[in-house]
């Protein structure tokens, strides 16, 4: 198929000849103009959720069998269409087409659509003693809600949309401001292989999304941003009693405890850090790292991160990309100037190319830094690493854990009994050992603390966006 980046399609069709405006989509690595992305308004949202709320008995009643082979069509169509969409998105995201990138997220969209259309989910008999027989299903909520982030637009959109309409819901998209042509490219695609309206886009401002966290028709919504967002929308959610998956803001904490090999954990710390540049919720934010062998930690991660190339995504030797926006590299780089003002020592990178064009900042390792550094204690979400040392692992763990986000955490020995032993005193969603922020389509993920609350993925992700029934008698 042929991809246009005017950015019409036929899943938001309903509303398509209300929206009044576009606005221009530029290339964060070159500053280039890709194309016209709409702006939708509040009106072409209940628009969209009205069509959603109309189809969604009809796509329930189809049964699992039959949405679940519409699922898998859209894999293949996804598949069919990997090269263009993932060109779209390197331009518009930034990221580059080859490492764990823009085709690694294209091809796990289909991988995620195929988990959700496999994973079984049967009545389950919860008492049947003779005299009492209770059954629990579980039922579709009805619309569901969607709103998505701009660092893996297409992704997270499969993410909340693949299990939503596996169990029988009907979907309103409103992707990020940032990124919303990648989005509307994925969801044309997906849905030449369903029924129209049952999965609906609505690219548009704040207001957009303000009015889907609040509108009566919506069961549930689906979020992944900053945790002042979701906070926000469980306050517009309140009055009609939502159902909330949000998974929101981490500083991911990694703990290299004293007989890891640094060599080998080199490459695995660096792309737990630097996948999609650091851009990544779930990223390794923050890296523990015994005295006992900090500086030989220090000395493999740099030379790790000096040999991965950075640059336009298009370009198929890079695995670096830029950040996605301007906003975003001024945080990272007003961190990264206020650590080297405090006196840290920065190992590699740390001064961006003042003449190159695009949002680029170099992969940047600050070592010897404080654990109160708002480096350290705030998200940079970027492309810089400050490495802390600790004497104890008790000492490790508190710092760790004294923050109040808990998406992700990792724990990095030679000895994984050892490791579990750290990993269960850590509070975070998910502990990787030896790794950090790989996913699994069969594995639940979710946050602790303000990192969100409700899982995804799996038996769990298919249940999170369902309406458990209780059959008695």
């Amino acid at each position: 198929m042929s991809i246009s980046t005017s950015a019409t399609n036929r899943a938001d069709a309903p509303a398509a000849a209300a929206f009044e405006g576009s606005r221009p989509i530029y290339d964060p690595a070159t500053g280039d103009l890709i194309g016209e992305a709409p702006v939708h308004t509040v009106e072409d949202l209940d628009q969209a959720v009205e069509t959603a709320r109309v189809v969604q008995p009809a796509w329930a009643a189809l049964g699992h069998a039959a949405r679940s082979a519409c699922l898998n069509r859209a894999a293949d169509a996804i598949e069919r269409s990997a090269e263009e969409l993932a060109r779209l998105l390197s331009r518009e995201q930034g990221k580059p087409l080859n490492g764990p990138n823009a085709r690694f997220e294209v091809g796990a969209c289909a991988a995620w659509l195929r988990a959700a259309a496999a994973t079984p989910l049967e009545p389950e008999t919860v008492v049947d003693d003779g005299e009492t027989r209770a059954e629990l299903h579980y039922r579709p909520i009805g619309v569901v809600g969607a709103i998505g982030p701009w660092n893996w637009p297409m992704l997270i959109t499969v993410w909340q949309v693949a299990a939503s309409l596996r169990m029988g819901n009907t979907v309103v998209v409103k992707p990020s401001e940032y990124t919303p042509l990648s989005v509307l490219a994925l969801v044309d695609v997906i849905n030449g292989e369903l029924p129209e309206g049952v999965l609906n886009a609505v690219p548009g401002g704040r207001e957009v999304g303000a009015r889907l966290a609040e509108h009566p028709a919506i069961g549930k919504v689906m979020f992944t941003g900053s945790t002042a967002t979701g906070k926000a929308i469980i306050r517009s959610s309140a009055d009609t009693v939502k159902r909330l998956t949000l998974e929101l803001g981490g500083n991911d904490a990694g703990i290299v405890l004293p007989d890891a090999d640094p060599q080998a954990i080199a490459e695995g710390l660096f792309w737990g850090a630097f996948i999609n540049t650091g851009q990544t919720c779930a990223a390794l934010k923050r890296l523990y790292v015994h005295s006992d062998i900090y500086d030989a930690v220090c000395e493999s991660l740099t030379a790790v991160a000096k040999a991965m190339p950075m640059g336009v995504g298009l370009d198929e030797n890079n695995v670096l990309g830029p950040l996605q926006n301007k906003a975003q590299f001024d945080i990272v780089a007003n961190l990264v100037q206020a650590a080297k003002d405090s006196g840290a020592r920065v190992l590699t990178g740390g001064s961006p190319d003042a003449g190159q064009p695009g949002y680029f900042y170099p992969t940047t390792l600050v070592a010897d830094i404080d654990n109160d550094h708002p480096l350290v204690a705030g998200e940079q979400f970027g492309p810089a690493l400050p490495i802390i040392r600790y004497s104890t692992v008790d000492e490790a763990i508190a710092m760790a854990n004294a923050l109040d986000v808990g998406l992700g955490a990792s724990v990095w020995s030679s000895d994984p009994a050892a490791a579990r032993e750290v990993a269960v005193r850590l509070e975070a969603g998910t502990v990787w050992i030896n790794s950090h922020g790989m996913v699994n389509p069969m594995i639940p993920f979710g946050g602790a603390k303000q990192s969100g609350y409700g899982l995804e993925f799996g038996v769990e992700g298919l249940k999170a966006v369902s309406v458990p029934q209780i059959i008695n008698g």
